[in-house]
Parts: C-alpha cells; sequence; structure tokens
C-alpha cells in the first residue's frame, strides 16, 4: 500500500493513524478538543512522539472530558506533572487548561467548536493538490491569530495547520497516498 511518506512503518499506531484518522473530517467538539490539546503538546516534538503517548493522555485528562479540564486546579497539575507517562511541560499542562476554558467560550459563543472552526472554510475540505510539503498558510495564520486574540497558548500557525490536517479542514494526502 502506498501511503504517505512521513508514516513511520514500523509504528502499526502510527499506520492506523494515517489510514483511518488524519486528514478526516471530524465534526465532533470531543474529538476536536482532544486533538487540539495534542497537538498542543506537539510544539517542538514530533507528532509520533505525542501519539504514542495518547492513550495515557487519554487516562491523565479524563478521556478529555471538557467540563473536567475546565475544572482542573493546582492538584491536578502537580498531579500531570508527576505522570511520566505523558509530557510532562508545565507550561503546556497550563495551557491546556486556559485554551479548554476558551474552547468552551468558543462553543457558547458559536452553539460548538465544530460550528467556529470549520465557519473558517464554509465547512469545506480543502483538498491540496500540490506535492510541495508546507507546515502552514494563510488560514492557519488566521485561525492562529485568532485563537490567540481569544487568549489561547501553544496555536501557532505551524501547530493549528497540524491541527487542521489533522481533523480534515485541510486534506493534505500526498498525491501517491491510497487514502487520500
Amino acid at each position: 500500500m502506498n501511503r504517505c511518506s512521513w508514516v513511520n512503518l514500523n509504528n502499526p499506531l502510527y499506520i492506523k493513524y494515517h489510514d483511518y484518522e488524519w486528514g478526516r473530517a471530524s465534526h465532533d467538539d470531543n474529538y476536536l478538543l482532544e486533538m487540539l490539546i495534542l497537538e498542543s503538546f506537539q510544539a517542538g516534538l514530533s507528532w509520533e512522539c505525542v501519539l504514542n503517548k495518547r492513550e495515557d493522555f487519554r487516562l491523565a485528562y479524563d478521556n478529555f472530558d471538557l467540563n473536567k479540564i475546565i475544572s482542573y486546579g493546582e492538584e491536578k497539575i502537580i498531579e500531570l506533572m508527576n505522570n511520566t507517562k505523558i509530557i510532562r511541560n508545565k507550561r503546556k499542562i497550563i495551557a491546556s487548561i486556559n485554551n479548554a476554558k476558551i474552547f468552551k467560550n468558543i462553543q457558547e459563543e458559536f452553539g460548538s467548536f465544530n460550528n467556529y472552526i470549520w465557519s473558517f472554510t464554509k465547512n469545506k475540505t480543502i483538498n491540496r493538490k500540490s506535492s510541495e510539503i508546507i507546515n502552514k498558510n494563510t488560514l492557519s495564520d488566521k485561525i492562529s491569530i485568532d485563537l490567540q486574540k481569544r487568549g489561547m497558548k501553544f496555536v501557532g500557525s505551524v501547530i493549528i495547520y497540524s491541527y487542521l490536517q489533522a481533523i480534515g479542514i485541510i486534506n493534505d494526502h500526498e498525491q501517491n497516498c491510497e487514502f487520500k
């Protein structure tokens, strides 16, 4: 099978993620939150590193239950900082809780986070036709700026571009990939 060249064929988690998840349009707010949190932890690291810890993140973050995350206090932050199975960056942990609160505000403003994030493309997936590999574009710039104005952290344009790929707003499968 032809897959995108970035897929580590020695990692079954990566293969499964690429084949069944990455680039597929998602409209589920729980999934959109999970991916936003995970992508923010990717900053400065590889996606494979985060993906390998995904199940541990799910356990540590109460299955990405938004209402639980927004209620996390200092005790939970300490618990997360002591959890050797996840990425223990205090700034990212604090940002993930703050970002969840802003995610909730966006839900209240737009009816759902899905309505907000997909409004940038009028509910359409962008199918990139270029073989040129990019890591940001004007769309990711625009969303990144808006999220930062709302107070989110670790949502720079490169992270947001990866997020848009992950949730299927941008379909960036390579030309020869059988999963595009």
